[in-house]
């Protein structure tokens, strides 16, 4: 038996530093680079190898004990708990100690010869017991220091809990089916949480209670609410970006004023002063006070930005449109958004627009962004068309959401920095900006201020009960949990959002930018690879549009997780003569039906006994066991959009934080835009050579050849009138002396 465990201590603990296995053929990978494949099948190979040749009774005997303990690890059994764990490990230290003529890299040496059946019963239990024991086992403190610099925190997929979770997938989840599981009472009953009229049912996911309890093990080996009280409390856990995460203070009460700091500055009541100055700036507009640089009252907004600044203002404006209020509040105005560089969205933006009515925003933090810069020097330009090339036309008719750090930048424009400057801060990110000036600004233009702030107040409410509400009740900790679980475990990497009302159809567009910016990582916040599937493909719909759609692959194509949401109440109710139902009914019908569809599934006996052809059967089986989670909300207003939007936020959250990456980051998108500099560069060449005949050489043939393409095919093109002359049939001037930027802006 000593040797047993001797062989064993010393394995595992080559195989924790990232060394490797006595068993040749299977070399143990460093931490940074070990695969999950891996991690599973460690245990059916050793199994295999262990059972290959009859052992002494003594032998099996210690060969049973092993395989308990190694089960013990798996399954979480509560028969062995971690202190046993690392007191079996120190007193296998203790007789190593004894053991001065153990020579481990003789046996590695000798391991290098021969096949695995080769090796003493002992040798194969240890590497058996080395590779799956490594989270309980001490720190090497022979290690010299420059070994301890170079090691990293293990992966979140070394620990024993997400091991668990993974055992728990195999055996336990895998073979079962969703059609039993939601017939189980007890089970369906204990799956579902409430707060403030958000109603979530997660009983149709793939997961039993025992699942629950294992992702709750797991977010508490991940320390996740000290994670969430650390970034409300404004520690900097951006910190490839220095920053702290406090999209949270933009619609913190004033009652919290003085108790979140960032660099010294108290970021609650800096929120609130920027908030007065948008009530104050907002409720002169509407009033007529703020008037154009012609004195007519201005009535059309524009605003100009892309990514967060865009998606997230605008899905909330769809909502509103339809709001009881937003209708009655709104009478009179227009907001419309430019985003895309594509100077056709310019076109259909400015169309019917009267400049001399019209103010634009201009949302970039940095006020740099390229396509933000060049929209807003456009809608710049089309203003001084109209009105002259006066600097005075800038300041009355153009404003700004942006950070402090580039007042400057703002100042260049020709913006009154004083006056028609929102600011918002670096530890807010910009597709967490809804709640900040960026979607104030534009949303109390067109609603008023009363009407933002209940939106404001529906986010804080869901913030509240995200930082403080127990695990098991906490709605967004669930849903994080459930992603991880879809994600990481059952090895689904698509996800659906089918809201089941119209006014949302923008909410997956910003849904898909929020979670895929956020989570769409490869290296944790220890800057290790990470080895196990993260970053869900986000996409959706209306519905039932959705059904008509893409619903197709989700009942009987690959199986994408869908989160269904649902109102109790309809903005607006139809019900028509002679019709048994509303409209609303009619819509909500199939919001109940298509999760049971989804998870039940339909199987060929069914088929059959409906008379079906047996040619055709095959095609109409639904194979079912598809997981869905259902929200139902009271009905959809400004406070429950800001529930929505504070759910999603916080469920990207917590699975950054499960995740270990930083969800405040986007370095991604920089790579294609530093490409797109050279390529400008390229083109700006072609253009300027009077001859026609400058040839592209590009990095690659494949560059070259299509950008010479393009510049062959579009030397006309670029010289063509525009299509549209304007909403008056004078625009723009066909032969005028403004001088745009050049002109007395200069």
């Amino acid at each position: 038996m000593t040797k047993a465990y001797l062989v064993a201590f010393v394995v595992a603990q080559h195989q924790f530093i990232g060394g490797q296995s006595f068993l040749s053929p299977h070399p143990v990978p460093s931490l940074a680079k070990r695969h999950t494949q891996f991690a599973s099948c460690q245990y059916e190979r050793a199994s295999h190898v262990y059972t290959s040749q009859p052992q002494p009774s003594v032998s099996s005997l210690h060969m049973n004990q092993n395989d308990e303990q190694v089960q013990i690890i798996l399954d979480g059994s509560k028969s062995s708990s971690k202190k046993d764990d690392e007191q079996r490990i120190q007193n296998q230290q203790f007789q190593l100690d004894q053991n001065q003529q153990f020579q481990p890299e003789s046996a590695e040496a000798e391991s290098e010869n021969g096949d695995n059946n080769s090796y003493s019963k002992e040798i194969l239990q240890a590497d058996k017991i080395g590779r799956s024991a490594q989270s309980v086992l001490p720190t090497n403190t022979n290690q010299s220091k420059e070994d301890d610099d170079d090691e990293h925190p293990p992966l979140v997929s070394s620990t024993p809990e997400w091991k668990r979770l993974q055992h728990h997938a195999t055996k336990v989840i895998q073979p079962s089916h969703l059609r039993d599981m939601i017939q189980d009472p007890s089970r369906c009953n204990a799956m579902y949480a409430e707060h403030d009229g958000v109603y979530l049912d997660y009983s149709r996911q793939q997961a039993t209670l025992e699942t629950m309890d294992l992702l709750m093990d797991l977010a508490e080996k991940q320390n996740l609410e000290e994670r969430i009280k650390g970034m409300f409390n404004g520690e900097k856990i951006n910190f490839t970006e220095d920053r702290a995460v406090l999209h949270t203070a933009l619609r913190a009460g004033k009652d919290e004023i003085g108790t979140v700091f960032v660099d010294d500055l108290d970021a609650i009541k800096e929120v609130h002063d920027v908030l007065h100055q948008i009530k104050t700036f907002t409720e002169a507009f509407r009033s007529g006070q703020i008037t154009g640089y012609t004195g007519k009252r201005m009535r059309n907004i524009v605003s100009v930005g892309i990514g967060g600044s865009y998606l997230g203002p605008e899905f909330l404006h769809e909502v509103l449109k339809t709001e009881a209020e937003g209708i009655n509040s709104s009478l009179g105005y227009s907001l419309r958004f430019l985003a895309n560089v594509d100077p056709v969205d310019v076109e259909r933006t400015c169309a019917d627009l009267d400049p001399e009515e019209t103010l634009i925003i201009v949302v970039s933090k940095t006020f740099t962004t390229a396509e933000t810069m060049l929209n807003a020097r456009t809608m710049r330009q089309w203003l001084w068309d109209f009105m002259g090339d006066d600097i005075e036309v800038v300041k009355n008719h153009v404003v700004a959401c942006s950070s402090v750090s580039a007042t400057e930048n703002v100042e260049a424009f020709g913006i009154d920095t004083d006056k028609y400057f929102f600011r918002f801060w670096d530890w807010v990110g910009g597709r967490y900006s809804v709640c900040g000036a960026a979607g104030a600004v534009p949303i109390s233009l067109l609603y008023g201020f009363d009407l933002f702030e209940k939106f404001l107040e529906g986010a804080r409410s869901m913030d509240q009960h995200f930082l403080n509400a127990p695990m098991k009740e906490n709605i967004p900790i669930i849903m994080g949990l459930l992603g991880v679980w879809n994600s990481s475990f059952m090895g689904y990497n698509s996800r659906a959002l089918i809201p089941y009302a119209q006014a949302l159809l923008r909410l997956p567009a910003h849904i898909q930018q929020l979670d895929m910016e956020s989570n769409g990582k490869r290296i944790n916040r220890f800057g290790v690879e990470i080895d196990y599937p993260v970053g869900e493909v986000d996409f959706g719909e209306p519905g039932t549009n959705s059904q008509h759609s893409f619903f197709q692959l989700i009942h009987q194509g690959q199986t994408i997780p869908v989160d269904f949401l649902g109102f109790v109440q309809s903005q607006h109710d139809l019900l028509m003569d002679n019709e048994k139902l509303s409209s609303h009914d009619e819509l909500m019908a199939n919001f109940f039906a298509q999760p049971d569809a989804l998870a039940n599934g339909k199987t060929a006996d069914e088929v059959r006994a409906e008379g079906c052809p047996e040619e055709l059967v095959l095609h109409k089986v639904f194979d079912g066991n598809r997981p869905s989670s259902s929200l139902l909300f009271p009905q959809l207003s400004a406070y429950v959009t800001g529930q929505i939007l504070s759910l999603y936020e916080h469920r990207t959250a917590v699975q950054g934080f499960i995740w270990d990456l930083n969800s405040f980051d986007q370095w991604g998108v920089e790579l294609g835009k530093k490409l797109a500099l050279d390529v400008k560069e390229h083109l700006m060449e072609a253009r300027n050579n009077e001859q026609g005949d400058h040839e592209i050489t590009a990095d690659n043939p494949a560059s070259s050849r299509i950008l010479n393409y393009y510049i062959n095919n579009s030397r006309d093109a670029v010289r063509g009138d525009l299509t549209r002359k304007t909403h008056k049939d004078h625009f723009p001037p066909q032969i005028h002396d403004l001088g745009g930027h050049s002109g007395r802006l200069s």
